[in-house]
């Protein structure tokens, strides 16, 4: 199955966007961007100094990302992305270009994330961040496109449960590759 349409793979830190956005990637054939590396270097400071982001500097971070899953599509090349999405105003910008996109929101307890968290390092997400990231979640709506998965199971069994939903989601849109 030819990917058709954007993946947004998003969550709170820890929840495995990277790992599932790349298997996922790879099981499509199709290029994986991490959010995270489109992040300016003001952000990822102040992410470091333990201060969580705000909508100011998400703006244009989240611009960047749509803008390029959007040339991306434009080019006939879906591609996945990880990236946070934790509010659903974040989410409407990120689909502006795309709107076909479809997002994979990787579920899980906060106790199993921050257990997760205490297992990696990453470069400035602090673990004293996953509570705020939590407080700003906003689950996905009856009128986003999206997949809801939970992360206590194995990646490859997500990736088969994302293309079987996907497979349905698609039916009737566009073919872009």
């Amino acid at each position: 199955m030819a990917l058709r349409t954007p993946i947004i793979v998003m969550g709170v830190s820890g929840s495995g966007k990277s790992t599932i956005g790349a298997a996922l990637a790879a099981a499509f054939g199709v290029e994986f961007i991490d959010g995270d590396d489109l992040h300016p270097s003001a952000n990822k400071a102040k992410m470091a100094a333990g201060q969580p982001l705000d909508d100011e500097d998400r703006a244009p971070w989240l611009e960047i990302i749509a803008l390029r899953i959007g040339a991306e599509l434009a080019e006939g090349r879906p591609i996945v992305v990880a990236c946070s999405a934790l509010r659903r105003r974040y989410r409407d910008q990120l689909v502006a270009y795309a709107p076909s996109t479809v997002f994979v929101h990787l579920v899980g307890d906060p106790d199993l994330i921050a257990d997760r968290q205490l297992g990696r390092t990453h470069e400035y997400m602090p673990v004293s961040l996953l509570a705020s990231q939590f407080d700003a979640l906003e689950p996905l709506e009856e009128d986003e496109r999206g997949i809801r998965v939970d992360v206590r199971r194995d990646p490859a069994e997500i990736v088969a449960d994302v293309r079987d939903a996907l497979g349905v989601l698609d039916e009737g849109a566009p073919d872009h590759g």
